[in-house]
């Protein structure tokens, strides 16, 4: 099944056709992620996008200020390969894994993504606070597009690797973030996906399970997965990713092995 959303000259096409033995799993030399001609910008004054802020601006002909998240992105990403995006705070990193998770579509520009997807970006995204664990879990797991019977037969597995089941039937409001996330990253590697999309989430939490979040995270990756990764820890980075993407101001700075790219931007000029 291919899904395909477009904004005026922008297109975000999912594609996750399903093949014989079950999920689709794109072959390694297909091209699971693409980006080409890529841009997307925000109004700078987020309490201006209110239908009020833009009626007055429509009767008085004010300009609506909008500052570019990303302009022209190109890349494209393997099967089984892991792709590190890196930059400054405000580089377009979030930006370009919302757009290809489709939570965001591109003002111009086309992006295609094939396989199954699990993101950990937003902590709770997709979680309830009134709900308990064990009921977040199975809805999450829903969301992610593991079916019931499945969810209830990882049950046990997923609450055993997220380290919480004395808290398992608690609302989720009474959990810190690091529970949220051990949760959170429990449900989305037992959903098995194509593609996972981390988002800085590792640094939340105690050593000992960010270090279990990369041993699970190598696993998929020995498995054929396609991560794409990003964090502000360079050892993280080097440890799971063999290509990196570097932004800078919502441009692509350098492309190219992780190595390379990262030793780049690690020397790159410090700000006065």
């Amino acid at each position: 099944m291919a899904i395909q959303h477009s904004t005026g000259e922008a297109a975000i096409e999912v594609d996750n056709r399903e093949r014989e033995n079950g999920r689709a799993t794109p072959n390694p030399a297909d091209c699971v992620i693409s980006f080409t001609g890529v841009s997307k910008s925000y109004i700078r004054n987020a309490s201006r996008s209110l239908l009020r802020h833009r009626l007055t601006a429509w009767i008085t002909r004010a300009p609506i200020e909008r500052f570019s998240a990303l302009r022209d992105v190109s890349f494209e990403l393997y099967s089984g390969e892991s792709l590190a995006v890196i930059g400054l705070n405000g580089a377009g990193k979030s930006t370009l894994l919302r757009l290809a998770t489709g939570i965001s579509a591109p003002d111009c520009g086309q992006v295609k993504v094939r396989g199954t997807m699990a993101a950990l970006m937003e902590l709770g995204a997709g979680f309830h606070p009134d709900l308990t664990g064990a009921e977040n879990l199975v809805l999450n797991a829903s969301l992610l597009g593991l079916s019931r019977s499945k969810t209830y037969e990882e049950f046990d597995s997923i609450v055993e690797f997220s380290g919480i089941r004395q808290f398992i039937d608690e609302p989720l409001r009474t959990y810190s973030s690091g529970m949220v996330l051990r949760l959170a990253f429990a449900v989305a590697v037992r959903v098995n996906p194509d593609i996972l999309f981390v988002d800085e989430v590792l640094s939340v939490g105690d050593q000992g399970f960010q270090a279990k979040c990369v041993d699970e995270i190598k696993r998929l990756k020995n498995q054929g997965k396609t991560l794409v990764c990003v964090s502000h820890s360079s050892g993280i980075l080097r440890d799971l990713c063999d290509r990196a993407l570097w932004l800078e101001h919502g441009e692509v700075k350098m492309s190219g092995s992780m190595s390379e790219v990262l030793d780049s931007y690690e020397r790159r000029p410090q700000p006065a």
